[in-house]
């Protein structure tokens, strides 16, 4: 992943109500030159404040927070910032892929997990708006900024939707674009592509294993959404 240049910064706040790790991540916040703390506060309701008078990009969010817990939280805000969610719990994956996280940090976070997480959201920042040409009998192309990117429907592994964003895995990587999933999902032949879940496009020859509620594919347990099941046909 290409970091953004340096010139462009990102305002972030901290919702973290144990002191010692609000000040680890701000520690890790000013190491960065791109992050810029608007403020740290340790419950929802200082939170909701500091969105509704700044424009946030990122919020650092602790999940086990007094009153309103952080999922209650991000349910409420109409139009959430970008997350990166801060647990000492490994349980709430599956709520998160509802809610569009980020990454998470597992406490104690370590320097250079924060790192890894804070590119992810540069990256997702810095992707372009693609457009996309009418499907051939084996590929498309996407026009992302001066590039084209041809992507032969036999090489997907999965499509990811994350937000406006959508992650294209293939055999030679993943290929990320500002694009909503709906859009390449209307290119795709229903024979040959599934949408399991509102995140997710499987290739169903490439399904490695399957349940009731997830689906394997390259190795990786993607969900299936209840209102898709009945719609699922292998």
């Amino acid at each position: 992943m290409t970091p953004a240049p340096i010139s462009k910064k990102y305002n972030c706040i901290i919702v973290e109500d144990e002191p010692i790790a609000s000040d680890i991540l701000e520690s890790f916040v000013a190491k960065d030159e791109q992050l810029h703390l608007i403020g740290k506060c340790a419950d929802a309701v200082y939170a909701g404040n500091l969105l509704s008078r700044h424009d946030i990009d990122l919020m650092f969010l602790d999940l086990h927070l007094p009153v309103v817990k952080g999922f209650d939280l991000l349910k409420k805000l109409k139009n959430p910032p970008l997350v990166i969610v801060t647990t000492a719990y490994h349980q709430y994956a599956v709520e998160g892929y509802e809610l569009d996280i980020v990454d998470y940090l597992m406490k104690p976070v370590p320097y250079d997990r924060f790192v890894k997480a804070v590119e992810k959201f540069k990256y997702l920042m810095n992707a372009e708006e693609a457009l996309l040409e009418a499907a051939e009998q084996d590929h498309i192309f996407i026009s992302s900024g001066k590039k084209q990117l041809k992507i032969i429907f036999n090489d997907i592994f999965y499509i990811e939707s994350f937000r406006e964003y959508i992650h294209i895995h293939t055999k030679t990587g993943t290929i990320t674009v500002k694009m909503p999933i709906s859009r390449i999902e209307e290119n795709l032949d229903s024979k040959i592509f599934a949408r399991i879940h509102k995140s997710y496009i499987v290739s169903k020859p490439k399904v490695e294993a399957r349940t009731s509620v997830m689906m394997q594919v390259n190795g990786k347990k993607l969900p299936i959404g209840r209102t898709y099941k009945p719609f699922i046909r292998f």
